[in-house]
C-alpha cells in the first residue's frame, strides 16, 4: 500500500503523520485490496479540512470533512472512511451469488 500526507497550508509533523498512519491502519484493516491512500490536510481560515482518496480494485473512494480542529476532523474523516469501505465491501460480498443461468428452478 502506498500512503501520500499532503499538507496545505499547514506543515506536516511527524506526530500529524503519526496519528494520521494510526487511523488510516484501522480503516484499512477491514479491507485488503488496497492500492494507495492519499490523504491532504488544509487549512482554511478558522476550517481545518482532511480529504482522503483510497484506491481499491475498480473503485475510488473519495471523502472529506471539516472542523475546527485538525484532529477531530481526521477522526470524523477516518469514521466516514470506515463505514464508506464496509459499504464497498458489503457490495462486492453481495455481487458474488450464483447466476440466474446456473440456479435450479423450482418445481
Amino acid at each position: 500500500m502506498n500512503l501520500n500526507i499532503t499538507g496545505r497550508h499547514v506543515e506536516v509533523t511527524p506526530a500529524i503523520r503519526d496519528y494520521v498512519t494510526s487511523k488510516l491502519d484501522r480503516v484499512i484493516r477491514h479491507f485488503d485490496n488496497v492500492t494507495s491512500v492519499a490523504v491532504i490536510l488544509s487549512v482554511e481560515k478558522l476550517k481545518q479540512k482532511a480529504e482522503v482518496t483510497l484506491h481499491v480494485r475498480g473503485k475510488d473512494i473519495f471523502v472529506e470533512s471539516e472542523d475546527t480542529d485538525l484532529y477531530a476532523a481526521i477522526d470524523a474523516m477516518t469514521d466516514k472512511l470506515d463505514r464508506q469501505v464496509q459499504k464497498y465491501k458489503q457490495k462486492q460480498a453481495d455481487h458474488n451469488h450464483e447466476t440466474l443461468k446456473h440456479q435450479v428452478p423450482e418445481a
